[in-house]
């Protein structure tokens, strides 16, 4: 037992020291994002030109997504994993190399084709209330310019997979760091001269640099041997196939919700797309750097457990790394919500972007906020479900909410204009209800799956961070009433320092252990971020 106990404290700390260096990076990279933001929106604001752009520059992500994203990495990385805890690395490599070569192909064969038929995708997929034709052929050219990302990023990807496999996780975490650089390039050096094109051409320049930055990486690997072989008669690679099917279907439908959202909202008039897409992007830099860097660095983990038979481990890591994931995104998700205005303000209140495009990010922003937690710990558990080569569960799970997300949609569209609000943050609301749905469904088949959750340790973990969280409200929300006065800064930056101190200081009333994990993980953020030299996770 002792055996057993120190491996489940071996692992999580490794996890937790892995979540450190990928929070750095995302860390580096919400700020290079946030650069991006603020320089987009002063030169656009929520202009017809953004609306454009953005559902340009999603349709490409969507081939992305189907062909080489969330799918492959799902079933690429246990597969990948497993070889390599046998000590297999021949046939690693080659799984590595044919599924590289049929991804790349694949999305270029699909990117021609889109390219030809760009128009019609236009008109019948994306945005069927794009009747303007200067903003229809718009969102054509610069869809027709993107549709090259989608092969970088294909490579890219599954170089993430790769590395994050043998445990190296900064280079792969700091590569959406670099598309943003290509992004803001992007912004300064073309769009002034060439509008909405420049932002197109800097997408694809980000996706390159997103690849080339782990390049370094990828060659220190030991006994790596690349192939030029698609690998259809490789078993490894029809597992990964046969793991990737369900997957697939599950991302198909979370891409349809979007495109269900971007059509719904493309009828709303110019602005309230640009709106939703901002305040998604604001929730989702909180999303990807507490969630997404932890399940990141589960992942490999949790599949070397299940390889290994360890399966009562993996329970364990999992419940703790829950009860983490509670201590950071409800109170996040609180202070998110309650400071939404100044927050928004601050990051995009510039130039074309003014008050008037200010409050319809802030409305939706509400609700997405809410949804933070629902969001994260889908994130952790998926990835556990995929660590048990089980794609199946989760994919029909989230099917199942993501139709009755579409549904919500047009409920939500129709009763809010009634009841006096804003129409698109109907939209907002219902992946949010949609998310937490989601949420509860996992946790019930993987507590099934795993014969528990440690259930009494969660739920002590959960009351003491909404206790926390409410303490820190009351306080936000005093600073809020008697700081009207105060600019957007003060008001917005002072709000979170109130709100992280009061909380840490009702953790440690709380007497919660997982304070001492988090004040780490912020420390290691911290010297990095101040030059101190660490080696890489």
């Amino acid at each position: 037992m002792d055996s057993t106990t120190d491996a489940i404290a071996s692992d999580n700390k490794k996890i937790a020291k892995a979540s450190g260096t990928i929070m750095f990076a995302f860390v580096i990279g919400q700020v290079i994002g946030f650069a991006y933001n603020v320089l987009s929106a002063r030169q656009f604001g929520t202009s017809m030109e953004m609306d454009a752009f953005f559902t340009a520059n999603k349709f490409p992500d969507i081939l992305y997504q189907l062909v080489a994203g969330g799918a492959l990495a799902s079933a690429f990385i246990p597969t990948f994993t497993g070889l390599l805890s046998k000590g297999d690395r021949t046939n690693g490599w080659k799984l590595a190399s044919a599924v590289i070569n049929l991804v790349t192909l694949i999305l270029l064969v699909v990117g021609v084709i889109s390219a030809i038929f760009a128009p019609w995708i236009v008109r019948n997929i994306l945005v069927p209330g794009f009747t303007d034709p200067v903003k229809f052929q718009l969102t054509v050219d610069l869809l027709r310019i993107q549709l090259i990302a989608p092969v970088i990023f294909g490579v890219s990807g599954l170089s993430m997979g790769i590395l994050n496999s043998h445990q190296k996780f900064l280079w792969p975490a700091l590569a959406p760091a670099m598309y943003s650089v290509g992004k803001i390039i992007g912004v300064i050096f073309l769009a002034p001269s060439m509008g909405a094109y420049g932002l197109a051409i800097g997408a694809v320049v980000g996706a390159l640099l997103h690849c080339l930055v782990q390049v370094p990486a990828l060659l220190r690997l030991p006994e790596r041997k690349y192939s030029l072989t698609l690998g259809l008669d490789l078993p490894e690679v029809r597992n990964v196939a046969r793991l990737m099917g369900p997957r697939l279907l599950g991302v198909a439908f979370v891409q349809l919700n979007f495109m269900v959202n971007y059509n719904l909202s493309s009828h709303l008039g110019d602005g309230p797309l640009s709106a939703i897409n901002n305040a998604f992007t604001l929730m989702m830099i909180l999303e990807i750097v507490i969630a997404q860097s932890i399940a990141i660095a589960a992942f490999p983990t949790f599949s070397a457990q299940v390889a290994n038979g360890k399966k009562d481990e993996m329970r364990l890591s999992l419940s703790s790394l829950l009860r983490s994931l509670m201590y950071l995104t409800i109170p996040a998700s609180v202070g998110m919500v309650l400071l939404r205005v100044p927050i928004v303000s601050i990051v995009y209140q510039y130039g074309k972007f003014d008050a008037t495009s200010t409050q319809l990010v802030a409305w939706a922003l509400l609700f997405y906020g809410i949804g933070l937690v629902g969001f994260s710990v889908v994130e952790i558990v998926s990835r556990a479900f995929y660590a048990l080569h089980d794609t199946k569960t989760p994919v029909l799970v989230g099917v199942a909410t993501m139709i009755i997300n579409i549904g919500l949609s047009f409920l939500f569209l129709n009763l809010f204009p009634r009841w006096g609000w804003m129409p698109h943050g109907g939209l907002a609301l219902s992946m949010t209800a949609a998310s937490f749905l989601e949420m509860a469904i996992l946790l019930i088949y993987m507590r099934k799956k795993l014969s528990g959750l440690d259930g009494v340790h969660l739920f002590n973990g959960l009351f003491k961070a909404l206790l926390a969280s409410g303490i820190m409200a009351l306080a936000v929300w005093g600073w809020l009433t008697i700081s009207t006065q105060y600019s957007k800064w003060v008001i917005g930056l002072a709000g979170i320092a109130i709100g992280v101190l009061v909380y840490i200081m009702g953790l440690i009333i709380l007497r919660v252990p997982e304070l001492i994990t988090i004040l780490r993980m912020a420390s290691k953020i911290t010297h990095r971020l101040g030059g101190r030299k660490t080696g890489e996770a």
